[in-house]
């Protein structure tokens, strides 16, 4: 599995809130099957069987936010690919707690 995380963020609208945006871009996860997400705070981490998928994934997000009312839309995008073991959201988590 790889993971990413991902923030997107429309520029130049009429609020300082932005989670109206968040969630329409969170509408493109809701059907994909193949993926786990996880919204948090600051962004959203996405996991799927491929690097392709998520990149697939973060351009339909990234594109979804562009409207008569946003001309310009900010992406920031992390990714954690392992190729030695396998990798999950929840492994990740676990890992730290095991040595908490």
């Amino acid at each position: 599995m790889v993971i990413m995380e991902i923030s997107i963020v429309p520029l130049g609208t009429a609020s300082a809130s932005v989670s109206s945006y968040v969630a329409q871009s969170l509408k493109i996860l809701e059907n994909v099957k193949g993926i786990n997400y996880e919204l948090h705070p600051m962004g959203t981490i996405i996991e799927a069987d491929s690097l392709e998928k998520l990149f697939e994934l973060s351009a339909k997000m990234h594109n979804t936010l562009f409207s008569d009312k946003v001309k310009r839309v900010v992406t920031s995008i992390k990714i954690d690919e392992r190729r030695d073991k396998q990798l999950s959201m929840s492994g990740k988590i676990k890992a730290v707690k095991d040595k908490l």
